[in-house]
């Protein structure tokens, strides 16, 4: 009987009252649509456990030096220059049965599994708390493999996916089938995050084998379920493509990069994603060895920044339906970035936990203002039906400069807390918090740079955006 009211209630609702009412299509059902999007939220589980559990893990609890830890985690990261070039391939892949996304993502895949299967063995043997003592580089080089297949097979289901959710999605509908995918990678880091926070609250290194693998089924599962008919069969696009010669990669991405304003937008996606993104590995570890924070409360902090980055997505769907350019809210973004560094940065010497998980609040919010502008800026780039190659280049660029932040970030906080140790700097400074702290103003000098590159895109005039281009149609009261 309740079943049956609720039912009744639930479509009793407005349309207007759901953020993505519209978002389906005749060729693609919002359940298929849902379906389909799986895809991004075993993306947001992985990245909580990478950059929001096993960075704190493996500086804290397994004690391995804070650069070598960021260099593991950027390695899935500096494979993304190769996304534009996937893109491309899942544009133009001949199969035997005319799939041209569903063999990269499901490749990718499995490429994903086998990583996270074998990493948590691999980190165990790194910090040397393995069974049988074996050298160095064999910890080292174990823990590289494993992270780097995870992230080619990220990278390479991410772009396929996306590109085959812009496939089957209408003209009309497809930015806003984009909108939802970035809301369920969001959703899926903040639920991975709290997962992680609660099965890792007694660490040890057992929970932490069982979590990891156990994290790798999670992917393969959802992942299967996301692909399942979703790519139909085409035999007559095999037919046509064996009279048809490609154009190659080099010469459809000159015509891409050639575009108007296209370098300097990709140099601002690299500056901002840098800035935001160097906090990545040493913001857990801060939270850990200077306010004194458990491993669930700073895996807590991945949902907070993730929560961050939901309402800045709200927030940017509002604004660009009222006609905001996405640059200028991308710039919105940047801003709002300074104080939130700030925050965190004043909360070591006032000793305040709050100070700093809000400041981890405003650093998401900024963070998912910036990345939802220059992702909707780089859809309008898009041209002569490469959309795999444009998501690609766009992904390329932020997922390079993400990777190079993190290991920056890592290095950067190492390099100066050994400076500060041997009293170089003065005896105030020889204190844990000093190496933290330069990381954050470097964050924040980044964020004037991209405010400086950002200002010759921004538009003056902003034109109307139709609210049939977004993902929050008609939610604006």
């Amino acid at each position: 009987m309740r079943v049956k009211t609720f039912s009744k209630f639930a479509k009793s609702l407005p349309a207007s009252w759901l953020p993505f009412s519209d978002v389906a299509s005749p060729g693609l059902p919002l359940a298929r649509l849902l379906r389909l999007s799986l895809f991004k939220v075993t993306m947001g589980i992985t990245t909580a456990l990478l950059i929001g559990t096993l960075n704190r893990v493996m500086i804290v609890e397994l004690d391995v030096s804070a650069w070598l830890v960021s260099l593991m985690l950027a390695l899935p990261l500096l494979v993304a220059p190769f996304r534009a070039v996937t893109g491309y391939q899942s544009d133009t892949h001949k199969s035997a049965f005319g799939w041209r996304r569903v063999p990269f993502m499901w490749g990718g895949t499995l490429i994903q599994f086998l990583g996270l299967a074998v990493m948590p063995f691999a980190l165990l043997v790194l910090s040397g708390q393995g069974q049988v003592a074996v050298p160095a580089w064999v910890g080292q080089g174990a823990a590289a493999i494993a992270f780097l297949m995870v992230g080619a097979g990220l990278q390479t289901s991410q772009t396929a996916g996306l590109a085959l959710a812009t496939d089957q999605a209408s003209p009309q509908t497809r930015p806003r089938v984009v909108a939802l995918m970035y809301v369920m990678l969001l959703a899926g880091a903040v639920g991975g995050s709290l997962v992680f926070s609660l099965l890792l609250a007694d660490f040890s290194p057992q929970r932490l084998i069982q979590v990891v693998q156990g994290t790798a089924l999670v992917v393969l599962l959802l992942n299967a379920v996301a692909l399942w008919k979703q790519e139909p069969r085409n035999p007559q696009r095999v037919a046509a493509l064996k009279h048809y010669k490609q154009p190659p990669f080099s010469e459809v991405w000159q015509k891409f990069i050639q575009a108007p304003t296209a370098k300097r937008f990709l140099w601002v996606t690299a500056f901002g994603t840098f800035a935001f993104n160097m906090q990545d590995i040493v913001l857990e570890p801060y939270g850990g060895e200077i306010l004194n924070l458990s491993v669930g409360a700073t895996s807590a902090l991945t949902a907070m920044l993730a929560g961050g980055g939901l309402l800045g997505f709200v927030l940017a769907g509002r604004q660009l339906a009222r006609g905001m350019d996405p640059l200028r809210l991308a710039a919105y973004g940047a801003v709002a970035g300074l104080p939130a560094f700030s925050a965190v940065i004043f909360s070591a010497p006032l000793d305040a936990g709050w100070l700093f998980r809000a400041g981890a609040l405003g650093i998401g919010f900024g963070g998912g203002l910036f990345a939802v502008g220059t992702l909707f800026a780089a859809m309008r780039m898009e041209g002569g039906g490469f959309i795999g190659m444009a998501l690609g280049a766009w992904g390329a660029v932020q997922s390079t400069a993400a990777g190079l932040a993190m290991f920056c970030g890592g290095a950067i906080r190492d390099v100066v807390t050994q400076i500060t140790a041997t009293g170089a700097l003065g005896e105030g400074m020889a204190v844990p918090f000093t190496g933290y702290s330069v990381v954050y103003h470097v964050e924040m000098l980044f964020l004037f740079i991209t405010l400086v590159a950002i200002g010759p895109l921004v538009q003056k005039n902003s034109r109307p955006v139709q609210t049939a281009e977004l993902g929050l149609a008609n939610s604006t009261p």
